[in-house]
């Protein structure tokens, strides 16, 4: 058992629907077996738990556990590819670079780059875009589980429009799913995600194979792509008789509350009336969006829907790890809209970040805020003194203040530890030898 002293922010009820910013200036977290038991302010904690050794973190402040719904493993060494839009950026940048995963050694190097991204990043908990080679993805799930992260992947299954060494066939990919979904799904924080590429590089008898592992795989997740370019939107249309592009998925039974589908950037009013009505998630990519050119997000319309949104950095055609980046860049992309945006606030950004990213992942119950019960996946934001973000911190007005310092300022050097259910993880200035 452990007692946490710290400033402690995080949102347990969603701001967007009335919920509020939680913020105990000196509060004392007690952690028994990865779990947090009591929670309160330090005086009252420190007198019920006299014994206990007590992990002073008095300065900065203690987050919850970032959460990113959508980031490709293969990718990770091709960040900032800029001036493209996505179909040419994928030809000239990504799918040569995930091609080379096929070599095994490869892929354990760009697995653990990757590991490092996120943990250092203080992501605690991921939905990860895998890779087209079983043999990567195998490394990538070991990689995951010796850091000790939250991460749900797969292999990543694509038929036609790709590379000819990234394509499989229904058959293939199936057996290889299974096999993978044997060996790792529910193995500690590890869960299976079935993942076509999207249905351009997919078709319906792959889409079809896909379906058949979701189904048979109890507790599996679908992840894929979903409008987020509009030549891809065409292309897509075409390759399906003018479907739009969610039912394309959905007609397979792969869209559900298990289901998160990435950028969503051009939705019609049908498919988001189609998405909140099965209960599936958005995952909102706001640099990467920004970096190909594929447009503003309209998160207006899909909170107007009720249609689940959250954060993914999409690195590789995003521009890095860090989820405060993407907030803010989702905050410009708002103020950008006009009145067709929303007006956000840091308690929305964190929100966005952590605990609708659990929410998502269906992980709500046991991450995404630091309420008891929940698990200790939490980060600890220390800025170097003389630090811009240091002197915003050292001037902020209100914790809500300074919460948006920490998105407008905060970057990966900023994450002085991290924490997945109690075990600190090498991060930032801490590192495990």
């Amino acid at each position: 058992m452990t007692l946490y002293r710290a400033t402690v922010l995080d949102t347990p009820a969603d701001p967007f629907i009335g919920g509020q910013l939680r913020c105990e200036e000196d509060a004392g977290v007690v952690v028994e077996d990865g779990v947090i038991t009591a929670r309160g302010p330090y005086a009252e904690i420190r007198r019920a738990h006299r014994d206990e050794p007590v992990v002073a973190l008095r300065e900065g402040m203690l987050l919850p556990g970032l959460v990113d719904t959508h980031v490709h493993f293969p990718q990770v060494r091709v960040i900032g590819g800029l001036g493209m839009p996505l179909l040419d950026w994928l030809d000239q940048c990504a799918l040569p670079e995930e091609a080379r995963l096929a070599d095994a050694t490869y892929a354990r190097g760009v697995a653990a780059d990757f590991v490092t991204g996120l943990v250092d990043a203080g992501t605690t908990t991921a939905l990860v875009f895998g890779s087209h080679f079983a043999s990567a993805v195998d490394v990538m799930f070991e990689v995951a589980q010796r850091a000790g992260l939250r991460v749900t992947t797969g292999l990543v299954v694509s038929d036609r429009s790709l590379r000819p060494e990234l394509l499989s066939t229904p058959d293939r990919a199936y057996e290889e799913a299974r096999a993978l979904a044997e060996r790792w799904h529910g193995n500690g924080r590890l869960r299976y995600a079935v993942t076509p590429r999207f249905s351009f590089s997919a078709s319906d008898a792959m889409l079809e194979s896909c379906a058949a592992t979701f189904k048979e795989v109890s507790g599996s997740w679908f992840t894929s792509h979903v409008n987020e370019n509009l030549a891809e939107i065409d292309a897509v249309a075409t390759l399906f008789d003018g479907a739009h592009y969610v039912q394309t998925y959905a007609r397979h039974g792969l869209v559900d509350r298990s289901s998160v589908l990435a950028h969503n950037v051009h939705p019609s009013e049908e498919e988001l009336t189609l998405l909140a009505a099965l209960g599936a998630s958005v995952a909102h990519c706001p640099t990467s969006n920004s970096a190909l050119g594929s447009g503003l997000f309209p998160l207006r319309r899909h909170l107007d829907h009720g249609v689940r949104v959250a954060l993914g950095s999409d690195v590789g055609a995003g521009t890095g790890f860090c989820l405060f980046k993407e907030g803010l860049q989702a905050y410009f992309m708002q103020q950008l809209l006009g009145r067709d945006g929303v007006a956000l606030t840091s308690a929305h950004l964190l929100w966005l970040a952590t605990a609708a990213g659990a929410d998502a992942l269906g992980l709500a119950e046991e991450v995404g805020d630091l309420s008891v019960g929940k698990q200790f996946d939490a980060i600890w934001v220390l800025p170097e003194t003389g630090d811009p973000l240091a002197v915003g911190l050292g001037n902020a007005k209100s914790p809500l203040d300074a919460l948006a310092k920490v998105f407008a300022l905060g970057a990966t050097s900023d994450i002085a530890g991290v924490w997945v259910g109690g075990e600190q993880v090498a991060a930032g200035r801490f590192r495990r030898p």
